[in-house]
This record gives structure tokens, C-alpha cells and sequence, in this order.
């Protein structure tokens, strides 16, 4: 967008509200909508989706899910168009009629959605739409038909091909780094001297994946431990009085924590492309570095051994052996694996590495899992082998150790 047409826009919008304010009033932005789906005109219709996106952030929760059903009941797809359409298209498969079902088959909502995007910065805002919607309509699926359209878009919108992976550091801009703390989402970051500890020292890493619409807002970044070997509990990771080392001198990368940012992103899977790319730039830094593994945490495993009625023991082997068997065994009805992190790392191509008892000794640590947490393996030559055996018949790679734990719990059953 130019310069001069967005400055056009905003002298447009100006007249538009003082010409037109009691009308502007009256309309609703169900009309409003309408209009900028109707406007032919990029000046008038930048001004159009200003408005627009200024009513709809002044709305309360009942308003917006007034308009979020405005959009499910009356910018959505006719189905005899579409059927017509069809048909056409299937008596006579030529260019015109490929377009004509095209234009019947895309609802106006999506369009609307692309038509609003045009503002500057508004691309944050469709974002944050989409977390109003999925927030309000967890008591309320009908318009569950707009965030299938709004994933549609955003899946294409952040693609891979326009995100930017950047490192961020304690020299990073303040805003940034206050975003860092309030988005931490697996080991809460307590205080600016908290945050320092993870990024300043020379064996420390972050990494951020931004959009060139939203160059200020993080859509996810992942948390870098340099250490020798691999270590097996986060409070030792994260310790004040921990001995730093040098870059050089570790040769093994650990993804301890890895958050969203955005709600409004739900869905949109970076992550895979995050730890890929962080792999293979540290790689190119550091050619010492020979392992990358998580330190992750079990997030569903008390939800699972509640519901199978099991206790974890005290035993510390014993807990290893009832973990590795949930890690490896224990699914959801269409048969991937019941815990959330297994399933996204195990998606990536990763293996189960190693099992650690008393690892996270945090409340939220001991409540979700009892302290337990689990290495996960990016072995870069396995990758895309355990990748391919996990998405065509849900083959969980794992250590011989981690193995051997699972077999010994199955013994006792």
C-alpha cells in the first residue's frame, strides 16, 4: 500500500466521519461491512475498513458475537450457487466456469477479511478478532464456520515464506523483551533479572519468529541452553549460581521452552519451522554443537494417570517406568499420542530421548506431572525418517532406554 493512497484514506476517512457522523451513527457495522464489500474504490474502501475495524474494537463481547453471527449467517456460501456452479463447471471444465464456481464456493466473509486487511496494522487486528472469536464461541459453536474461514487465511497470510526468525537478546528493545515475559508460557520469567539470566550469558540463546505486518509482536520464540551433555532437570538449567561456559565450549543445544504468542494464532503451526531453522543456524555458528534435544514438560500426564486411576509411586524408577509407558502407550481416541508436547515434537520427527524423575519441582511442575520431564532427540540424520513413520502409522521413535523402561512397567501390569 502507498504512501499517498493511505494518506488519501485518512483525509477520505476524516470528511467521511464529518460529513456523514448522525448516518455514520445509525450504521451498523453489519451495513458498514456490506459497503466495503460493495466499494470498488481503494481510498474510499481504506476508509471503509478503518471504520469498520474502529467500531468493532469499541464493541463489548455480546456485540462482537452479534457481528461474528452477522458474518456466519449472512456473508456465507449459497449453496445452490454453488451447486449450480458445480455443474456448470462439471458439463463444460473450462477457464469461466473454474472462475465461476471459485467465486461461489469462497464465502463473502472471507473477502471482507482481506478487504479489512488493507489498513495498516491491520493484520494484529484480525488477529486479535480471531481470539475474541475463539474465546466467545467456546460456549457458542455456530460460528465455528468463520474461524474454519479465518485459519484459511492466516494459514496462507503467515506462511513460512514471510515470517522473519530473529535472535533476540538483552539488547533487544525494550518491548520486545517485556513481551518475552509476558508470553512465557512453560517456566514463568519472574522479574527483568529472571529474563537477563536467559538471555545475556554467552551460553544462552532465544529466537523469535516475526511478520513483516506485526514486526513488533513475536509470534512464537523458543528459549536456547548451550550445556556439555544433556541435562536432565530445568532447575539446574535455570539455576543464578550455575557455572556459565562458553559458546565454543558446549556441544549440546537445549530447547527448554518454546511459547505462542499469539491466540489468535492458534492453529498455525510454526513451531516445526521454528526448531528446524534455529537447528540449522546454530549448526552454521557453532559447528561444536553434535546434539539438540528438548528439556520439555509432560503436560497431560496427571490429567492421564487420574483418569486410569494410577498413583505415581515414590519410587523414582518406578515413576520413570509408568512415564515412559505414558509417553509411549497412552493415546486419544483417534490414536495419537495423549500428551500435547509427545505429539508435536514426536510430529516433528523427534524421538523420545530420556525420562527424568524430579526434574520441574515448580507447583505448576509437581500439579501437571508430578516433576517429571522428558528429552526429546533431534538426531538430524533420523529426522525425517521418524517424521514419515509417526505420520503413516503413528510409529513413536524412542530410545533403547526409554524402550526398555515402557517394557519393565508392562511386566508389572
Amino acid at each position: 500500500m502507498s504512501v499517498l493512497a493511505d494518506l488519501l484514506a485518512t483525509v477520505f476517512e476524516r470528511r467521511y466521519r464529518g460529513a456523514t457522523e448522525p448516518d455514520k451513527q445509525n450504521r451498523s457495522i453489519e451495513d458498514l461491512s456490506r459497503d466495503l464489500l460493495g466499494s470498488s474504490g481503494e481510498v474510499s474502501g481504506m476508509a471503509l475498513a478503518r471504520l469498520i475495524l474502529d467500531r468493532y474494537a469499541g464493541m463489548d463481547d455480546e456485540a462482537k458475537l452479534g457481528f461474528f453471527t452477522f458474518l456466519t449467517n449472512d456473508l456465507g456460501v449459497d449453496p445452490e450457487t454453488v451447486r449450480n456452479a458445480l455443474d456448470a463447471f462439471e458439463a463444460s471444465p473450462d477457464r469461466h466456469s473454474y472462475r465461476t464456481f471459485l467465486a461461489a464456493a469462497e464465502p463473502p466473509r472471507q473477502e471482507l477479511a482481506r478487504r479489512l486487511n488493507q489498513v495498516p496494522g491491520a493484520t494484529a487486528q484480525l488477529v486479535a478478532m480471531r481470539s475474541d472469536l475463539l474465546r466467545l464461541t467456546k460456549t457458542n459453536s455456530a460460528p465455528g464456520v468463520v474461524d474454519l474461514d479465518m485459519r484459511h487465511l492466516f494459514s496462507s497470510w503467515f506462511n513460512r515464506g514471510f515470517l522473519v526468525l530473529r535472535p533476540i537478546n538483552w539488547s533487544s528493545p525494550a518491548d520486545i523483551l517485556e513481551k518475552i515475559i509476558a508470553y512465557e508460557a512453560v517456566h514463568a520469567i519472574d522479574s527483568w533479572d529472571d529474563l537477563r539470566l536467559r538471555l545475556q550469558p554467552a551460553d544462552r540463546r532465544c529466537f523469535g519468529f516475526f511478520h513483516p505486518a506485526m514486526p513488533d509482536e513475536p509470534l512464537i520464540f523458543v528459549e536456547v541452553a548451550l550445556t556439555r551433555g544433556t541435562p536432565g532437570a530445568i532447575h539446574d538449567l535455570l539455576a543464578e549460581n550455575r557455572e556459565a561456559i562458553t559458546a565454543e565450549a558446549a556441544d549440546t543445544a537445549v530447547f527448554y521452552s518454546i511459547s505462542n504468542c499469539q491466540p489468535g494464532l492458534a492453529g498455525i503451526s510454526f513451531g516445526n519451522s521454528l526448531i528446524k531453522q534455529v537447528v540449522a543456524d546454530l549448526s552454521q555458528e557453532l559447528p561444536n554443537l553434535k546434539t539438540f534435544v528438548t528439556l520439555s514438560p509432560i503436560p497431560a500426564l496427571t490429567k492421564w494417570l487420574t483418569a486410569e486411576g494410577i498413583a505415581l509411586p515414590d519410587d523414582p524408577e518406578e515413576r520413570r517406568q509408568i512415564t515412559a509407558d505414558y509417553l509411549l502407550n497412552a493415546k486419544r481416541p483417534e490414536g495419537s499420542p495423549f500428551d500435547p508436547v509427545a505429539r508435536f515434537h514426536l510430529g516433528n520427527g523427534a524421538s523420545v530421548h530420556a525420562i527424568h524423575a524430579g526434574a520441574d519441582l515448580s507447583s505448576n511442575g509437581l500439579a501437571q506431572s508430578g516433576g517429571m520431564m522428558v528429552n526429546y532427540l533431534y538426531d538430524l540424520a533420523l529426522i525425517s525418517q521418524n517424521h514419515e513413520r509417526f505420520a503413516t502409522a503413528a510409529q513413536i521413535a524412542a530410545s533403547p532406554e526409554v524402550t526398555a523402561l515402557s517394557a519393565a512397567r508392562a511386566t508389572k501390569d
